[in-house]
């Protein structure tokens, strides 16, 4: 009986973490991502990007259909989107693109990703009512990173204009409805 108790109370533990574990990995794409970026791995970084949006799309599943939500973990999951969305994907455009433009390329590089960490902070301190105030981070860094793919086929103003207008739109009032 005893180590039926003992095994219930592991499953019980673990299924309380599977989200924030998710949440974890999420984190450590995004970071690995990082680290590629910066030593010429673009591609894979890219890639790394975008598998870090899947980790975030069922985070969040898991933890409703398990029922354990928890404010470490809505705080937690801002954190790993900061790295995952903000920092990757600016730096992976900073690399392919944006370093051509010097200081400019250089401040809207940071611009973004602090419009990102604002972004991120609002929403943990509001109630969303099933809406999010202005666009989601997640979405915001994945147009960054998909808008990679197009270095070789548009001028490289746009990409200035690209991660000027994403930055803003985070930090904007809008209310987009949740899917």
């Amino acid at each position: 009986m005893f180590l039926l108790d003992v095994l219930d109370h592991s499953v019980k533990k673990l299924k309380a973490q599977t989200a924030n574990v998710i949440t974890l990995t999420n984190l450590s794409l995004g970071g690995f991502a990082i680290v590629l970026g910066l030593h010429g791995n673009l591609n894979l970084s890219l890639l790394l990007i975008f598998i870090a949006a899947l980790a975030d799309r069922f985070d969040g599943m898991v933890a409703r259909k398990f029922n354990i939500e928890s404010e470490l973990g809505k705080q937690l999951d801002s954190m790993s989107d900061i790295i995952s969305f903000g920092v990757a994907p600016a730096l992976l455009l900073y690399q392919g693109i944006l370093h051509e433009f010097g200081g400019p390329g250089s401040f809207f590089t940071v611009f973004y990703i602090a419009c990102g960490a604002f972004r991120l902070a609002r929403f943990n301190v509001t109630e969303s009512n099933g809406y999010f105030t202005g666009l989601p981070i997640t979405a915001a860094g994945c147009l960054v990173t998909l808008s990679f793919l197009a270095i070789p086929y548009i001028p490289s103003q746009i990409f200035i204009f690209i991660i000027i207008i994403l930055s803003f739109l985070m930090v904007s009032t809008f209310k987009l409805s949740k899917v």
